[in-house]
């Protein structure tokens, strides 16, 4: 792809996820429209080698827009970083296609593993503010992570994990023939609507609490009844 067609590629994507943009002219000021343009230039220097010029523009890009890629991750096509600060991308991150950040995400290491230490994002995935993913594993295709979650395992394929640590708390599962149930619905940028894990728990104790208190209070009145 030539580069004014990745330009106006970047443009459409930014334009169709961020409904606070009103024209393409204002793309060019936008700190993620800046950073993945210089990270694809960084990245090919980093794959010829050339690691301190490559990591020269990574930093060069960290103090314009609190955006730090490392040039040697790997990033799919329409990538999307909503406001972006404090969004960091590790070395050996890979990251799919059609996948949407915000601002505070980490794709780190743990800092104990050599060589793949940084997460694998499938296709079509969210992940909302300040979420950090640490660690060399695999984020299934079309999956959420909530915002402010933390996550060290494994998510599979069309999941939505919230919480820290992070826990599934819905899965889409596909029908057998793969056509009859859509999961393709983690890039659709609802960051509020998510099952609440611990609200859902509190609710169950207290429904236990009131059968318990029932079942007491029948007791104790069989009790005095029988005393009389």
């Amino acid at each position: 792809m030539g580069f004014i067609n990745y330009v106006k590629q970047e443009i459409a994507v930014i334009k169709e996820r961020d409904p606070a943009i009103k024209s393409s002219m204002e793309v060019f000021l936008y700190p993620s429209f800046k950073a993945i343009i210089r990270y694809r230039f960084a990245h090919k220097l980093y794959m010829k080698k050339h690691y301190f010029w490559a990591r020269y523009f990574s930093q060069r890009t960290v103090r314009k827009t609190g955006i730090e890629i490392h040039p040697g991750a790997q990033i799919g096509e329409g990538l999307f970083i909503d406001h972006g600060h404090g969004v960091v991308i590790g070395e050996t991150a890979i990251i799919g296609d059609n996948v949407t950040l915000y601002q505070g995400v980490t794709l780190g290491g743990t800092g104990k593993e050599h060589g793949k230490r940084h997460p694998t994002v499938g296709n079509n995935v969210m992940i909302g503010a300040g979420a950090k993913i640490l660690g060399s594993f695999i984020i299934g295709d079309n999956s959420k992570i909530g915002a402010g979650s933390v996550v060290l395992e494994n998510v599979p394929a069309n999941s939505t994990v919230v919480g820290v640590p992070g826990r599934i708390v819905k899965q889409c599962i596909q029908s057998e023939d793969g056509v009859s149930v859509d999961c393709s619905k983690g890039n659709d940028l609802d960051q509020i609507h998510f099952p609440d894990p611990i609200m859902n728990e509190i609710t169950s104790i207290r429904k236990q609490n009131n059968e318990l208190k029932s079942q007491i209070e029948d007791i104790y009145k069989m009790i005095k009844e029988g005393k009389k």
